[in-house]
């Protein structure tokens, strides 16, 4: 069973951090490119970053210069370490993967997860 699992998230002052993981079975992350994406109330859910096979990565403006993806194919696990967080960083989290790479359009990406809630208070 293909299964992405998220964790870490929570609740953090402004300018505060958090890590969030991301735990694959049945999918190899080396094999697939692997992201973030977050929805924030009443808003749509919009890319974040994401990871090709060869490690290459694509971040989405907002998040340049304070968030970091990484992965660990040994563990199959992806994650997402987020510094000076901002109130519009609160959302739901979501990790997924697919086959397109350098991408961060919702519809390129056919497995997802359940989602983790980020809530930043100023």
């Amino acid at each position: 069973q293909v299964r992405l699992v998220e964790s870490g998230g929570g609740s953090v002052q402004s300018g505060g951090s958090l890590r969030l993981s991301c735990a694959a079975s049945g999918l190899a992350v080396s094999l697939y490119s692997v992201g973030w994406f977050r929805q924030a109330p009443g808003k749509e859910r919009e890319g974040v970053v994401t990871i090709d096979p060869d490690s290459r990565t694509t971040y989405a403006d907002s998040v340049k210069g304070r968030f970091t993806i990484s992965k660990d194919n040994a563990e199959n696990t992806l994650y997402l370490l987020m510094d000076s967080l901002k109130p519009e960083d609160t959302a739901t989290y979501f990790c997924a993967a697919g086959v397109w790479q350098m991408t961060l359009q919702e519809s390129h990406y056919s497995i997802w997860g359940q989602g983790t809630q980020v809530t930043v208070s100023s």
